[in-house]
């Protein structure tokens, strides 16, 4: 499945529009997006990341001001009823997690890039709890990149694990890293 997704968008789309498209879908978002652009169609961190970031972060606002009304909604047709629920018990699940850090929780909760978690998910939860939109959008932002920086680093580490050289991104994080020691001390 994942051979046929990656040969739809490579074949369908220019690459940057390949990138933004996969960070819009839930689950996937930057955590497959960015490792798509870096390593299946070769494009550089400074093209990757911004495109991703954007993709990833469109749906964020749509999310938080309308999936209540769409829920409710849901509830009151007779097929749909169940979904609305699953929704709602998704939510339900993480919304401890994020209730006990306050921002915080929702920023760890997008900001680690594991499965079941992500700027979707965590807008989903902020709107079902009812956080602040302006408030959320922006815990969610920061989570977003944050995330994406983890996976930038985890996807130059596979290429340089791959092709026995360290790449341009990683050298370049890790030269601004011991730029930051060599002032401190």
């Amino acid at each position: 499945m994942v051979e046929t997704i990656q040969a739809f968008f490579q074949d369908n789309f220019p690459p940057e529009l390949a990138v933004f498209f996969i960070a819009m879908i839930p689950l996937i978002e930057c955590r497959g997006a960015i490792p798509f652009g870096m390593l299946v169609l070769d494009m550089p961190l400074w093209e990757v990341l911004p495109i991703a970031i954007l993709g990833n972060i469109l749906p964020v606002p749509f999310i938080l001001l309308l999936i209540r009304p769409v829920i409710n909604w849901l509830k009151t047709t007779r097929f749909l009823h169940p979904l609305a629920h699953w929704i709602e018990s998704k939510a339900d699940k993480k919304k401890d997690r994020v209730l006990k850090y306050s921002k915080w929780g929702l920023f760890l909760f997008v900001a680690i890039p594991i499965p079941g978690t992500g700027a979707w998910t965590g807008a989903l939860v902020a709107a079902l709890l009812d956080l602040r939109v302006k408030s959320a959008f922006l815990t969610i932002l920061l989570g977003m990149i944050t995330a994406a920086l983890i996976m930038t680093v985890g996807s130059s580490l596979v290429t340089a694990a791959m092709t026995g050289e360290m790449p341009q991104e990683l050298r370049m994080i890790m030269d601004y890293f011991n730029s930051l020691s060599c002032t401190a001390g």
